[in-house]
């Protein structure tokens, strides 16, 4: 076993969001499971991470209950689950020691947020030598209000502004910003039946 799958942020937070009526893939739980059959199937290390923002009040901070995967996952057997407070899963985690014990030369990165914590543990695993498959739907976003968009508006008036990026622009981004520089870009279709032949 040289390869992981590294699922990022795969937890019931998001579902506590306004925003989450806008998310990209709403099925992605769906998805990524199917990502970590064939993972498994393939005998590959899957890790989980989860992202914590402690004391601060929000749905990413444990006291609320809503720092755990979504509903229907959970790790197998020997299966880790990683607790970051960056975007980065290696930033603040043991997550590169982990992979370094077991061997682990390849890393395929699925979850969400597209272009912040996915793109993020992707760029930082090209830099320390992984090659890295970002299997692009298998991660999910949502549409970012320009920078100059005042804040808390309701998600309507979000979308309903021209300057919004759609969950669409920002997915083709992070493919033209990772593809052959950090990553190789793949699909679940393409990546599924690959890990489970190899």
């Amino acid at each position: 076993m040289s390869r992981a799958l590294i699922i990022i942020d795969l937890q019931e937070s998001f579902r506590q969001r306004p925003n989450w009526a806008a998310v990209s893939r709403p099925d992605i739980a769906r998805r990524v499971a199917r990502l970590v059959e064939a993972a498994r199937a393939a005998g590959d290390l899957v890790i989980w991470v989860l992202h914590s923002e402690p004391d601060t009040r929000t749905v990413f901070d444990p006291e609320t209950g809503h720092v755990r995967l979504m509903d229907g996952l959970a790790p197998a057997d020997g299966e880790r689950v990683v607790t970051k407070t960056s975007a980065s899963a290696f930033t603040s985690t043991n997550l590169q020691q982990i992979l370094t014990r077991r061997g682990i030369r390849k890393v395929t990165v699925c979850g969400i947020q597209t272009e912040q914590c996915c793109e993020t543990t992707a760029r930082v695993a090209s830099d320390l030598g992984y090659r890295v498959a970002f299997v692009i739907d298998a991660t999910a976003t949502f549409p970012i209000p320009h920078r100059d968009a005042p804040r808390d508006r309701e998600l309507a008036d979000v979308l309903a502004d021209p300057r919004t990026l759609s969950a669409d622009a920002i997915t083709e981004r992070t493919e033209y910003a990772l593809a052959g520089r950090f990553a190789a870009i793949r699909t679940l279709d393409e990546m599924a039946p690959e890990l489970v032949a190899s």
